[in-house]
């Protein structure tokens, strides 16, 4: 949908845009796989005036009415419900937008009735519709996202944080999720907001680990990675990352990895995996100057995992044990 801006800013008379926009409907309308469904989203934008759109929603909202029925015989799909939604907002005829959607539809074509209630200074009630539209086949970041956009738009950041910050904001991994939401609240102490985020995982907050260690907050990554199983191959990373940097730290964190190595953790593990964490651990002892503490912290470790387990077996001639 990259060039749906393009094609509504390009400088077209009425004529030609109107061929534009037949053409564009007539590929809409024969795409089966489909290629461009979402292109209905835009339709109000592609119109680029308010009288076009407002004669495309006149086209279409009589089968949508009859679409969205809740007459059995008259309900049904109808391929061009979202474009004359679309095109009804961008018309801002609000009002008959929330009249048709009084009817039960699915969340993509109620969530223009949250929009339709937000242009019309209905902040509060399009929260409270968009609440009431939550069920298994509505999306739940969705509806989150939106409803903290309307709270961010009035001002009240606080509570935009509060509701639906934390839930809202979801990257492909913990520490993207970390920088996006954190991105956007600026204000929140790096500290509070991984103490926030951590509690919206219960049961897994050592999965914020490299987001602590990647905004400095050490001890608490340590805490983080101390709470729960964290994957041992990732805490020697970063044992081996920080052994000359942070050498206390990287003692810590190569020392959990072999506790969680004695705990059965970690995928596919190799007698080479012992080996590095131990080899890393070992040099950022050095560098602090406490070896032999830490190897008694290790031989603590490895002794309490029990006659015949795997690192005892690779570490033991080394340990003394």
């Amino acid at each position: 949908m990259a060039l749906v801006p393009i094609i509504a800013a390009a400088p077209a008379d009425p004529k030609v845009r109107e061929r534009w926009l037949d053409r564009l409907w007539a590929a809409h309308q024969a795409d089966e796989i489909p290629y461009i469904e979402t292109l209905a989203d835009h339709w109000g934008e592609l119109c680029a005036s308010e009288e076009v759109a407002s004669h495309w929603a006149d086209e279409l909202v009589g089968i949508t009415r009859m679409a969205l029925s809740p007459d059995p015989k008259l309900h049904g799909h109808f391929h061009g419900t979202s474009a004359c939604l679309s095109a009804l907002y961008a018309a801002e005829r609000y009002e008959e937008i929330v009249h048709i959607l009084r009817a039960d539809a699915i969340w993509p074509y109620k969530r223009w009735a949250v929009r339709a209630r937000v242009a019309t200074g209905k902040q509060a009630e399009a929260i409270r519709y968009a609440e009431s539209c939550r069920s298994p086949w509505a999306s739940d970041h969705e509806i989150d996202a939106m409803c903290e956009e309307i709270l961010l738009s009035s001002g009240l950041v606080e509570e935009a944080y509060e509701r639906y910050g934390l839930r809202a904001k979801r990257g492909g991994s913990y520490l993207a999720t970390f920088r996006a939401v954190a991105k956007k609240y600026p204000q929140k102490r790096p500290r509070e907001l991984l103490a926030d985020l951590a509690c919206t995982t219960p049961g897994d907050e050592a999965k914020w680990f490299a987001a602590a260690k990647e905004v400095g907050l050490y001890d608490e990554a340590v805490a983080l990675a101390s709470s729960g199983p964290c994957d041992p191959k990732t805490l020697t990373r970063a044992a081996r990352d920080f052994a000359d940097k942070h050498p206390a730290f990287s003692i810590d964190v190569g020392l959990l990895a072999l506790h969680w190595l004695t705990e059965g953790y970690g995928y596919e593990v190799t007698s080479a995996d012992v080996w590095s964490a131990y080899t890393h651990t070992m040099k950022a002892a050095s560098n602090q100057g406490c070896p032999d503490e830490t190897l008694a912290r290790l031989r603590e470790i490895v002794v309490g995992e029990g006659a015949g387990g795997f690192v005892k077996t690779v570490l033991g001639g080394e340990l003394g044990l």
